[in-house]
C-alpha cells in the first residue's frame, strides 16, 4: 500500500510541476492542432483525412511524450532531486513507472486532439474505438519508454532533445505514417520493422481505414515486447550510471 501511495504522490507532483503548467498545456494542444490543420487543409477530400489521421495521431504522441519526458527526467537528475526520490519507499521499477505515467497520459490526450478535428470534417463511423484506444495507449507507452531510454542516456536537457530528434525524424518517413512501407526503397524497409511506431501506426491504419499490413494481435505483441525491452534497458542504465 505504501508503494502505491508513493507512486500516486510522485505522479501527482509531476502532473502539477510539469504537465499542468500553462506553457506545457498550451504546447501540448497547439502542437497536435498545428500538425492536424497542416495535413487536413492539404487534404483534398474527406477520404484523404481518414488516410492521414493515423499518422497525425502517432506523430502527436511521439513528439509529445519524448519531449516532455526528456525535460522532466533530465532536469530532475541535473538538479539532484531524482536522488531524493530514490529514498521513497518504492521499488526502482515502480518509481520509474510513476515518472513515466504522466507522459503516457499526456501522449494519449495529444492523440485524440486530431480525432476531434477530423470528426468535425469527415465521417468517422465504422471505426473500432476500443482498438484505437488500445493502439494509442501502447504507442504512448512505447514512445514514453523510448523517451526514458533517451533521457537516462544523456546528462543535459539539450542533449536529450537532440538525441530524441535522431529517432523521431527518421520515424516520420520510415514508420508508414504518411508513406506506406511498401513504397519505401527495399534497402531501408528493414529499418522500419526495427521501430515500435511502425506497429502502433499499423493498428491505427487497420482500424481507421483498413490499410494495415499485419494482423492486429501481432502488432500488439510486438509493441509489448518493445515496451518491456526499452523499460528494462532504461532501468539497467539507471542502476549502472545514476545509482552509486
Amino acid at each position: 500500500m505504501k508503494s502505491w501511495i508513493a507512486y500516486w504522490n510522485i505522479l501527482k507532483k509531476d502532473m502539477k510541476n510539469y504537465y499542468l503548467k500553462p506553457p506545457n498545456i498550451s504546447w501540448g494542444i497547439i502542437f497536435p492542432v498545428a500538425w492536424t490543420l497542416m495535413f487536413f487543409i492539404k487534404s483534398q477530400s474527406t477520404l484523404g483525412i481518414r488516410d492521414i489521421l493515423p499518422g497525425v495521431m502517432s506523430m502527436s504522441i511521439l513528439f509529445g511524450t519524448t519531449s516532455m519526458l526528456a525535460v522532466t527526467i533530465t532536469f530532475e537528475r541535473k538538479s539532484r532531486s531524482f536522488e531524493r526520490l530514490l529514498l521513497a519507499p518504492i521499488s526502482l521499477n515502480l518509481l520509474m513507472l510513476s515518472k513515466t505515467t504522466g507522459a503516457i497520459i499526456f501522449g494519449v490526450i495529444n492523440a485524440f486532439i486530431p480525432v476531434i478535428f477530423a470528426s468535425l470534417i469527415t465521417d468517422l463511423t465504422g471505426i473500432n474505438w476500443i482498438l484505437v484506444f488500445g493502439s494509442v495507449l501502447f504507442i504512448a507507452i512505447t514512445s514514453t519508454f523510448l523517451g526514458l531510454f533517451i533521457a537516462v542516456s544523456v546528462s543535459e536537457v539539450f542533449e536529450a532533445q537532440t538525441f530524441s530528434n535522431f529517432f523521431r525524424f527518421p520515424m516520420i518517413f520510415l514508420c508508414g505514417l504518411f508513406i506506406p512501407i511498401q513504397s519505401l526503397p527495399v534497402i531501408v524497409r528493414p529499418l522500419s520493422y526495427l521501430l515500435p511506431l511502425t506497429y502502433g501506426t499499423d493498428i491505427l491504419k487497420s482500424t481507421i481505414n483498413g490499410t494495415g499490413f499485419l494482423p492486429v494481435w501481432i502488432n500488439f505483441l510486438i509493441l509489448i515486447g518493445f515496451a518491456l525491452l526499452l523499460f528494462s534497458i532504461s532501468i539497467r542504465n539507471i542502476k549502472e550510471k545514476w545509482i552509486y
